[in-house]
């Protein structure tokens, strides 16, 4: 065979060898190709909305690599503008990285190797098959008293950490707002987050309108999808049907071709519509049902259960199912926003915990969307209920109560309004009463989340001058799991930046932690007039427990003996959330040279005073569990006012300034005093018994290191 000369030379490299193929550490560890959050840069695409995208003239002159970092780094402003601290971040892109790096050590099972066919020939000299026994024979089934090999398990999946997103009349949002809400998204998606969006065309219409429109909706979010840089979009046209055992509730066909996309990093869209088993036929369902009929399927609780099967079988078979998904988020987008309040100054629920507010918070939409006589007389009752709630917003004392909203609903949309906030108030309960306790939800509109994902190029363009970057309300809660603003921040310290600008209209909703409060104030109020003969030894109190949560939040051992002989009999109550997660203990304390005669001087003189308010250490920073408690403190056990000290140089001291009517160095100490009581400046003689108090109180600590304090 004569050689002929390629005609290329061969020092130029093939596309290959330019363009390595680098597998990730989750492609060596599973047999399933896993969710991809970072893709390599070869394959990344570069079309951008305009809207989004730097100033389009400069933009278009970039090269793909300038592209490529331009993007990267409006991405990761991203994340640093939507988290409150840095360290926010920080320790999400950790935990991102933890999990990498957990999937890069397990190793792939390795093959066992075959047994070479020679290994069990006979030896001597070569001669072939004709004297040897023929390969068939040499493979065939042996006898063998060995034990039984046990087969190899297969990896189970990467956990898959789901959010379901419902955009409620999404024919309404112009292209602006669209894309906005496609590249956050994108955003969420690339920071492991799979989403899952349900397309809700409203009510208005018949059947065949209103299909028509989820279909064009459909492809009007795809195209917007596919539209950010490293994203896709896949439809399910038939994931959603009525069985025969379920003619009225529509449920999921096929779990795994619901999971295969959102594997594989895409963004999956749904239309509510529902196929018919028996004959085949697409009905078009309320958006609620599909969103509720998807939760229970990620929840791992739509398995029909076989009634002749062992029951620990089925559990096995949903505890398998809930470890493949992990439901985080139930997102709204509605055009509504958030949740409004009627009562007090502020105008909307920054943060609802369902368990204790669903139903005051239901009462309260119902009677400002039906204010008969019957529903007034009924809001009476309930405003004393929602004022004595720990987690109703209460009006701070320096703000002036606000005029009436009712008054300034429009009757002809006010209704409709109002039914919509009911809507998307039942809906986040119903689904979250199916989650585990650590998922969230989270209702807002698109336009906020539109605005808040504009580049910081288009935003400082549009403006004269430098200004906070909008967070993203979506991006936030996925890095922190709270709320925009604090539900315990004080009404004049929510404005972002100005007090002419309203609260962001987000709502952040949580399925409910138990707040126990003893004793009852619902039943007495705590005033040094009634002060309880109560103990921490009471038997309603887990004093074990409550010494875990105070060791365990301030890291410090407690001298139990001492601390009890110093706090009993002079006990206010005790605030308690959850299961001793969170909690604080509240006293009446006399300034020093006041005597405790039981007269009206001396009960007068009495300082109602914050003693220890702890936070188990997995739940600080997560869940509001502080927020809980010390809404729990100011608006209903000390609605008045309430002193505490910290150390000066505690790193909580930030979270206390913010909540605090005042703060007061004390001179010669460690202490910084704090308090919540309106007009300390005007009332001497209160200030300096505050003072007294703080500087006079001995901490019980088993270190004894009270005398550096």
């Amino acid at each position: 065979m004569s050689s002929r000369a390629l005609p290329w030379s061969r020092v130029t490299q093939s596309p290959l060898k330019r363009h390595p193929t680098v597998l990730s550490s989750s492609d060596e560890a599973y047999s399933t190709t896993p969710r991809r959050c970072y893709s390599a840069s070869c394959d990344r695409r570069v079309t951008q909305s305009a809207e989004f995208s730097s100033t389009s003239q400069s933009y278009d002159r970039l090269g793909r690599r300038a592209k490529e970092k331009l993007l990267d780094r409006e991405f990761f402003m991203s994340l640093l503008n939507s988290a409150s601290t840095k360290r926010e971040a920080k320790s999400y892109l950790a935990r991102l990285k933890a999990e990498h790096q957990a999937k890069s050590q397990k190793k792939p099972p390795s093959k066992p190797t075959e047994q070479n066919v020679t290994e069990s020939l006979p030896s001597g000299v070569n001669l072939g098959n004709f004297y040897g026994a023929s390969r068939t024979v040499y493979q065939s089934p042996v006898f063998r008293q060995d034990s039984t090999p046990t087969p190899n398990r297969t990896e189970m999946p990467e956990r898959l950490h789901l959010a379901l997103v419902k955009i409620k009349t999404p024919q309404l949002l112009d292209d602006f707002t669209l894309n906005g809400v496609a590249k956050t998204l994108s955003q969420i998606n690339r920071l492991g987050m799979a989403c899952c969006v349900v397309v809700d065309p409203g009510s208005d219409g018949d059947v065949s309108a209103l299909r028509k429109i989820a279909t064009e909706q459909v492809g009007r979010i795809a195209t917007a999808v596919d539209a950010q840089p490293d994203s896709k979009s896949s439809h399910l046209d038939s994931v959603l049907s009525f069985s025969a055992k379920t003619p009225d509730t529509p449920t999921i066909s096929s779990r795994k071709q619901l999971l295969g996309p959102l594997r594989d990093g895409h963004i999956l869209i749904v239309a509510p519509i529902a196929y018919t088993e028996d004959t085949p036929k697409a009905v078009i369902i309320p958006a609620n049902d599909a969103v509720l009929a998807l939760t229970k399927e990620l929840a791992g609780l739509a398995l029909a259960p076989d009634p002749d099967e062992d029951p620990l079988i089925t559990a096995n078979k949903i505890c398998i199912l809930q470890k493949e998904v992990s439901l985080d988020r139930v997102i709204l987008l509605d055009p509504l926003g958030g949740v409004p309040a009627f009562r007090g100054p502020q105008t909307s629920h920054a943060f609802i915990n369902m368990d204790q507010e669903f139903d005051s918070i239901k009462n309260e939409l119902l009677q400002v969307r039906e204010p008969t006589t019957e529903n007034q007389g009924a809001s009476m009752v309930a405003d004393s209920i929602t004022e004595s709630n720990p987690f109703s917003k209460f009006a701070n004392s320096e703000i002036a109560s606000a005029p009436s909203k009712q008054a300034m609903l429009p009757a002809s949309v006010g209704e409709l309004a109002i039914d919509g906030h009911l809507d998307n108030l039942r809906l986040s309960q119903q689904t979250l009463a199916m989650l585990p306790s650590a998922s969230s939800g989270i209702i807002t509109s698109p336009v906020e989340v539109a605005n808040s994902a504009r580049s910081p190029e288009v935003i400082h363009s549009e403006l004269s001058v430098g200004t906070r970057r909008q967070r993203n309300p979506l991006i936030h809660n996925l890095l922190t799991d709270k709320p925009l603003l604090s539900s315990s921040l004080p009404l004049s310290r929510r404005a972002r930046g100005s007090l002419n600008l309203p609260a962001p209209p987000t709502t952040f909703v949580k399925r409910g932690m138990p707040v126990s409060l003893i004793p009852n104030p619902h039943v007495q109020m705590w005033t040094a007039q009634t002060r309880p003969n109560m103990t921490l030894e009471d038997p309603t109190i887990d004093l074990p427990r409550l010494v875990h949560l105070i060791e365990d939040s301030f890291n410090r051992k407690l001298d139990v003996k001492d601390y009890l002989n110093r706090v009993n009999g002079r006990l206010a109550g005790l605030i308690i959330a959850g299961e001793y997660e969170g909690g604080a203990i509240l006293t009446w304390e006399l300034p020093p040279g006041v005597e405790d005669d039981g007269s009206e001087a001396s009960t007068a003189r009495m300082v109602p005073y914050l003693d220890k308010f702890a936070v188990l250490k997995r739940s600080q920073g997560a869940g509001g569990v502080a927020d809980v408690v010390f809404n729990a403190m100011v608006r209903t056990c000390f609605p008045n006012g309430v002193c505490w000290r910290s150390r000066k140089d505690n790193p909580v001291n930030k979270w206390y300034f913010e909540r605090s009517l005042g703060t007061w160095k004390l001179a010669d100490t460690n202490w910084t005093m704090f308090w919540t009581t309106p007009d300390i400046p005007d009332k001497p003689q209160m200030f300096r018994d505050y003072e007294a108090v703080c500087r006079s109180i001995q901490p019980s600590w088993a270190d004894d290191t009270g005398v550096i304090d």
